[in-house]
């Protein structure tokens, strides 16, 4: 199916932004209808997008302008989704399945506690927060728990969500392993970054009951994403 015009032009505006040509001023509905030869109502179509993503403020009679770009935040010590941090900064959440299916993993079965020949749901997904790519999320977890997984709709809804409404599943303790790294030059292409950009590797291990049930590694843009600590001066030397 062809893409939109609207969505086309949406697109080439989002591209200019990364590039930094808006830093000064961004263009206003006419600029971009002489710009892209298209009609008032695709452009206004396009910046209502942007818009809803938090990316332009584009009343009606005012010239669009940018917002500055917010961060995703996760305050540490809860066992949170991303789905729900990218939904707290206004911004639609969306995510992009790149591999789902099943199949047996010695390494990650060993850090489940598990036999190397269990069959275990791996789902890789590219997270966006707005149009904008945020993190390269991989989990598995024990089909035998997860298989509901393998028909659910995940564009928009998180792994912990379909966990618990299809299988009565809750995870509800965990641990993370958080190490600042550089991302690979394939990382960066997938994760729409400059070439040696920062980046978080996150690995978590995540229990239900006691019972470890989900691996995760997460890739995320390190200029996009901020965790917080809230802490007493109870504590400490």
């Amino acid at each position: 199916m062809r893409e939109p015009l609207w969505r086309r032009v949406q697109n080439s505006v989002l591209e200019r932004l990364r590039a930094g040509e808006f830093a000064e001023r961004f263009p206003g509905e006419l600029d971009l209808v002489a710009e892209y030869g298209v009609s008032r109502t695709t452009v206004r179509r396009a910046l209502d997008q942007l818009r809803a993503d938090g990316v332009v403020s584009a009343e009606r009679g005012k010239r669009p302008r940018l917002h500055p770009a917010r961060d995703v935040e996760q305050p540490l010590g809860s066992l949170y989704s991303l789905h729900t941090a990218v939904r707290t900064t206004e911004r639609t959440q969306r995510s992009v399945v790149r591999r789902l299916d099943v199949h047996a993993d010695g390494v990650i079965a060993d850090h489940l506690g598990l036999d190397g020949t269990t069959p275990l749901v791996h789902l890789e997904r590219l997270r966006l927060a707005g149009e904008e790519p945020l993190a390269l999320d991989r989990v598995w977890l024990p089909a035998e728990h997860a298989s509901c997984l393998l028909e659910a709709d995940l564009t928009h809804t998180g792994v912990y969500a379909v966990l618990a409404r299809r299988a009565g599943l809750r995870l509800d303790r965990g641990r993370e392993t958080i190490r600042a790294v550089v991302l690979t030059p394939a990382d960066c292409a997938t994760l729409g970054c400059a070439p040696g950009s920062a980046g978080l590797s996150i690995h978590r291990l995540s229990h239900s009951g006691g019972v470890p049930l989900e691996w995760r590694h997460t890739l995320v843009r390190g200029d996009r994403f901020t965790l917080t600590a809230t802490f007493t001066g109870t504590t400490g030397t």
